[in-house]
């Protein structure tokens, strides 16, 4: 499994909006890695931020 897909899971499985930190816990993954992996979702738009600092998928 890849790093983005990790995240996305994670941010499923929480069923809230979560911060990069909170990703990395979960999924424990390096935070440097869950933030470039946010980083190219959000460009592509895979993910979108419905509270200040905290992101869940752009499709649930």
């Amino acid at each position: 499994m890849d790093e983005k897909t990790a995240v996305l899971e994670a941010m499923k499985k929480a069923g809230e909006p979560l911060n990069a930190g909170k990703i990395a816990e979960l999924t424990g993954l390096d935070r440097k890695v869950v933030d470039k992996a946010m980083a190219a979702m959000k460009k592509t738009g895979e993910i979108v931020s419905p509270v200040r600092c905290k992101w869940e998928p752009a499709e649930k």
